[in-house]
């Protein structure tokens, strides 16, 4: 069965964490099955106003009983997976194992949201630390003892509790721009992978073959692997739920958000 959730930028009108809570409440209640917030500390114009996804998170978790939500997606280089390790067990504990953790690469965007603040900017760098980043922080998580001295992740003689609460830990779900195909051999060793730039059910079904081929190489299969597509209002979910969607986002904004749009979207429900 595909699931349905929502893909909303806690900007402008939606970056007061309190209203963005009350939102994801009547998501709830018309029969959504997530709500999923955009990590970003930069956006593009006319973007003016943007909340915090960890609170707003927070926010969530409280407001709501059933839906799962989480950040989606956050660069993982530039934040500690320590300190992230920490607020995600707690958000976990808060809503009684519903938060699901979207990671990717991050870019610097026409903003500079990483070079402005001297974060790096070589792409492969990133990548090893988000690779290195992402077993830290699933080591964390699990509450066992964690000695790993990895040239960008060190984390020596620790074991953090409480560790995740979920039954099998909190799902990581990798984004990737499709056509590229290294970001979905990353997300295969995860539960799931965010496609991106899919124009067509088509390549969707492509990014499946390629996560299914890496999946398969490991003698794992795809039973419980999350598949994740965002479409805008209006987008008929069957034709990529038919080529392997598991859960389809309805995405609002980013650009001009109207809270009376954005809830005639959610009161229709999924």
């Amino acid at each position: 069965m595909t699931r349905r959730g929502l893909f909303l930028p806690p900007f402008d009108v939606l970056a007061d964490p309190a209203l963005l809570a009350q939102v994801a409440a009547e998501a709830e209640a018309a029969g959504w099955d997530g709500v999923f917030v955009w990590d970003h500390l930069l956006y593009a114009d006319p973007v003016r106003e943007i909340a915090d996804p960890w609170i707003c998170c927070a926010a969530i978790a409280v407001a709501t009983s059933r839906i799962e939500f989480g950040p989606m997606v956050t660069p993982l280089a530039r934040r500690r997976p320590q300190v992230l390790a920490r607020q995600a067990a707690t958000l976990d504990r808060l809503s009684g194992g519903r938060l699901v953790l979207g990671f990717g690469l991050g870019d610097d965007g026409r903003v500079g949201e990483l070079s402005r603040f001297g974060e790096e900017t070589d792409a492969k760098v990133r990548a090893a630390q988000l690779d290195e980043g992402l077993a830290v922080l699933r080591a964390l998580l699990s509450g066992d003892p964690v000695d790993h001295d990895g040239p960008h992740v060190p984390a020596r003689g620790v074991t953090f509790s409480p560790g995740s609460t979920r039954p099998g830990g909190i799902p990581f779900w990798i984004g990737g721009r499709w056509p590229n195909r290294p970001p979905l051999r990353r997300a295969a060793r995860h539960q799931g992978a965010f496609v991106i730039s899919v124009e067509t059910p088509e390549d969707l079904a492509g990014a499946r073959a390629v996560v299914a081929a890496a999946r398969a190489a490991d003698d794992v299969g795809m039973d419980g692997y999350d598949l994740v597509v965002q479409l805008g209002p209006g987008d008929d979910p069957a034709p990529w739920a038919a080529a392997g969607a598991t859960w389809v986002l309805t995405q609002l904004g980013p650009y001009h958000l109207d809270l009376d749009e954005v809830r005639r979207v959610v009161h229709a429900g999924p």
